[in-house]
This record gives C-alpha cells, structure tokens and sequence, in this order.
C-alpha cells in the first residue's frame, strides 16, 4: 500500500505579501507535520519574519491561504493565533523580570478559583508539572525571572508556550544568546516536543543546528522559495548555495598577509578573576584568534585592553611604547578600537542614522568652529558604505531598519573611520546570515593586507579555524595554550579550553 502522508497541523499555500516597495512573500507555499522540526533558512531579508508574523497574526497576507490540520483557517489577530495553538520565541525574549517564573508562565490567563481570585497553589502546582515535562525540574516556580540565565528564561518561554497547549512553535534564532551547555538543554527540549507531536519551526543562522535537529528544511530567497528538502538528503554546501544563490567557494576567504612588527603586546594583564596574567604578542597584519568556552575570560580581556575595566596588573605596550590604558578614549587615541558583541545595544545607536553612526567615533575631528561639518560626514559615510558594501536605501537610514549583517558592517565602519592599529572583534558575526558573514570575513582579510592587526574573538570554531594566523585558547582567565595555522584543529582547542591538553604546552608561531 503506498505511504499516507499525514496532514500538516499548518500549511501555507501560495502565501503573498507586499509593502510599499518591497514584495516580501512571492506565492510561498509552506507547511510543519505533527512531530516534525522542520527548519526555514534565508539570509536576512529572505522573507521568514514576514512569514512569522503571518502565522502569529502580526501580519494579515494579501494573498494565499492558511490551512490547519488541512481546513483553511484564517488568522487575524495574535489573540486568535494563541488559542489556534501557534506560539513563537523570539531572540530576544518577552518576559517580566520583576514577576516569578509562575507568575509568567500563566501571565493573563492564570487559574482560579470557584470564586473568581488567582489560585496561587493551583498556578505553582501546575508551573512546576510543565517545567518538569520540559526537565527542567530544578526551576523554582517563585524565583523571579530577572534573576534567571538566558537559557532558563528561554525554558520559561517554552513552558509558557506548552502552557497554551502550542501545537505549532515557533523557535526564532533560539542558541543566538545561549552557553553551550543551554544549547544542549534546549536541543533535548525540542526533542521532547517532537516526541508529544508538537511541530516545531526552527530558524538559525547557524546550519550546524539543522543538521542535528530538523527532518526538513525550507530556503527561502528575495520572498521565494527556493527548495525544500529532506535534512539527510542535503548539506551545507547545498543549503548555503540556495540562500544566496551562488556557490561560496570560501565562506573564509582568508588570504595571506605579510606579518610585520608588533602592534600591541600584552604581559602579565590582569583585571579580578576573569583576566589573569594574560600575555600575548599581536602583530601587524596578523587575525589572532581568541577562542574558549563562555566564561572563560575572552570578552573581559577585551575590555581591559580597551580600558571600559582597567588593568589592575601587567603591562600593555602599543608600537613598542608601554602606556596605560585607563579609558576607552586612552585606547583610542592610541590606535585600538573595539567592536563589542552585542552591537544593538553596545555598537549602535538604533534610532540613529547610518550617517550618524558611522561617524559617531570621529565628531570631534568633524568640528568646524563647534559645528559637525556635514558634508565631510557625509562624504565620509559614503565612502565606507561603498568600500564595505553596505545595504542601504540611503545614509539617512535609520539602522534599526536594517539587517544585523549591515548594521555589523556600520560599528565596523565607525571603527575604521578613526583609522586603527589594532582592531578587537568580539562575535563578529553572531546573528547574521551566511552571505553576511562571509563578506565579514572577506573585510577582514582585506584589513589584514593592508597591516591592521586584528584580534578575533569567537564561539564559532570554524570561523575561528578560517580566519586566524593563530589561535589562543583562553580558560578561567588564563591564556592557556596557543597553536600556529597550520597546527589548530577542533580537537585540539576543544580539549585546551576544557583543560584536557594545558601539558600540550605552547606551539610557537
């Protein structure tokens, strides 16, 4: 007998939407079984939050329809895509650190009793019954949520989800914040959900992801649908073709650099616990890449050398001077410039223009008799949306309106608009596309070449294995080993940031 297939829970048929300009979903047909993870992937722009918010309700489509265990149904509201049984996770997440875990988990539909008060047993009880389905048994359901790491917050959105009795979940770039022992707790999360019949929606940037958890992927490209496919009948390769529509040959385009002298040496630095007696040499032209495991001191060493947390001890020598390095000014003016991994909140000013964030570093050099000559900020602007590529209707954009991928390209701009010596990436391409991460990479190498010292720090350890001259492994505050090109594999950082190969020693360059 042939095989049945079953009826999605959603489906999607030819699915259209426009904005003024813009045609967002062009006809994408889409659907999720019941028990299945199935992936969507695009480069930003794609067209997956259109089609989010579509399913959530945000958005009503212009044309196509919306079919439910394969009766068409249409969504209106967020209110009537809640009690159809669609709810979404978002990156960055919808909690009330001031309320408890329980208090959020059941917010505005909390049980009662006979007389119509909240029954605050009967919300407990019932909180710890969903945060044990999702093992996550340890949560104290009267701990406010403010207090929570990232990862069980984002347990407490998913229990909030089940809570609703969710059919379909939405997961957002749900790993983008995550440790990697969260990572792996929520990946036995969406595991357990497959198991009740849930159909889960997974959108990451990150392939890698796909490959452990989907059973299908979709791409979608400029509002299309490029494919669908079974994840063991497909690879990155493939995927990475159909999101940008042509073969990246190099997502790491490294290319050799002549290394020169010192740019900035560091001894012995030293700032509380999290940076302890760090050393290390940075060379012209040199990616030295600063690679271990959450916590173990990679973004607080960079904050000392950028002087946001002062160096208690050691010594810091830029072009063979020692200085002292006491604020982020001091750092600037001697040539380092820092990009920080959270850009939204710590690279840009969101309801700010292109124009007057990539300058923002450089209004002082901009003044004319107390005025900010405009037409050089102008010129200025335009010269580095041209030279990195920027993706802009124009300067005067504000860069909240576009994708994290150009917004990176502008903190990177306002950095090199000071024209540094030495510049610290730290998670230069969480949370973008694929595209985009390889045109960062491609800046990188570019910036290399013509003799700026750069010091990468990054989680991804094939971009830290792509883009690096070497490799330092940090651990509990210490440098505790260091490998050459052509030395660095997986393994071998792997078992250094876990404290498995400190008596491998140091590789020389």
């Amino acid at each position: 007998m042939p095989d049945i297939k079953p009826t999605p829970i959603i489906e999607l048929r030819e699915m259209s939407k426009q904005f003024p300009g813009v045609r967002a979903l062009d006809r994408v047909s889409f659907d999720v079984l019941p028990g299945e993870v199935h992936a969507l992937l695009g480069e930003n722009g794609a067209g997956k939050s259109t089609l989010i918010k579509i399913m959530t309700g945000v958005y009503r489509p212009d044309g196509g329809a919306i079919l439910l265990n394969g009766q068409p149904t249409p969504i209106n509201s967020t209110r009537q895509s809640q009690a159809l049984g669609i709810a979404a996770i978002y990156q960055e997440l919808s909690l009330y650190p001031e309320l408890t875990v329980a208090e959020n988990i059941f917010m505005g539909r909390p049980p009662r009793t006979r007389l119509g008060f909240i029954d605050w047993r009967a919300m407990e009880r019932q909180a710890r019954a969903l945060l044990h389905e999702l093992d996550a048994a340890d949560l104290d359901p009267q701990r406010k949520v403010g207090g929570l790491s990232v990862g069980n917050q984002q347990r407490v959105e998913i229990a909030r989800a089940l809570s609703q009795d969710a059919r379909v979940l939405i997961m957002d770039e749900p790993t983008a914040a995550l440790t990697q022992h969260d990572v792996g707790q929520l990946f036995e999360i969406v595991r357990r959900l497959r198991e009740r019949g849930v159909a889960v929606i997974y959108i990451s940037h990150r392939l890698e992801e796909v490959f452990l958890l989907a059973d299908r992927v979709t791409v979608l490209r400029d509002g299309q649908v490029v494919g669908t496919k079974p994840v063991r009948a497909t690879n990155q390769s493939e995927l990475i073709t159909m999101m940008v529509g042509r073969t990246l040959d190099a997502l790491f385009p490294k290319q050799e650099a002549a290394i020169g002298e010192p740019a900035l040496q560091v001894q012995n630095l030293s700032h509380g616990r999290m940076v302890r007696d760090v050393s290390f040499t940075l060379r012209r032209g040199e990616i030295v890449g600063l690679a271990g495991l959450v916590g173990a001191g990679r973004s607080e060493t960079a904050l000392t050398l950028f002087g946001i947390t002062p160096a208690e001890r050691g010594t810091i020598t830029v072009d063979g001077r020692t200085v002292a390095i006491r604020t982020p000014q001091q750092a600037m003016n001697l040539g380092i410039a820092y990009v920080p991994e959270d850009r939204k909140h710590q690279g840009l000013i969101l309801r700010m223009t292109v124009r007057e964030n990539t300058t923002l570093a450089i209004l002082r050099e901009l003044l004319r008799a107390g005025f900010v000559d405009r037409r050089a900020e102008q010129r200025i602007t335009r010269e580095y949306v041209e030279q990195l590529r920027i993706r802009t209707p124009g300067i005067g954009q504000l860069v909240r309106n576009l994708s994290g991928g150009n917004q990176q390209k502008i903190v990177i701009a306002k950095w090199l608009a000071r024209q540094p010596k030495v510049l610290i990436l730290d998670e230069p391409t969480r949370g973008i596309d694929v595209g985009a991460k390889a045109e960062i990479h491609r800046l990188m190498s570019a910036l290399a070449q013509q003799g700026l010292a750069i010091l990468m720090i990054s989680s991804e350890l094939p971009e830290i294995l792509g883009m690096s001259d070497r490799v330092l492994v940090m651990r509990q505050g210490r440098i505790v080993a260091e490998f050459n090109r052509a030395h660095a594999d997986q393994e071998a950082i792997i078992g250094a940031a876990m404290g498995e190969a400190e008596s491998v020693g140091m590789l020389e360059r």
